[in-house]
């Protein structure tokens, strides 16, 4: 099961109860040299509720999502 299942699956809003969430994956830049060169390096999971907007973060690394080679492919392509 993808950690996108996984979060769609057991998220609930804590503002109205709405168990069926919005789930996106996103890349950010940090400071500093990625920012220079735009190296996407930061992944989030975005988890929002479609009735109230609620919205919360969930780091990829943490989760488990990191694909390191991404990374490096992300480095030498500029993506």
């Amino acid at each position: 099961m993808s950690v996108e299942e996984v979060l769609e699956s057991k998220w609930i809003c804590p503002k109205c109860g709405v168990r069926k969430p919005r789930v996106r994956k996103v890349a950010l830049t940090g400071a500093g040299l990625s920012r220079l060169v735009n190296w996407q390096h930061l992944e989030y999971y975005m988890v929002s509720c479609p009735r109230c907007g609620y919205t919360e973060a969930y780091d990829a690394e943490i989760l488990g999502d990191r694909d390191k080679a991404m990374s490096v492919m992300d480095l030498l392509l500029g993506h």
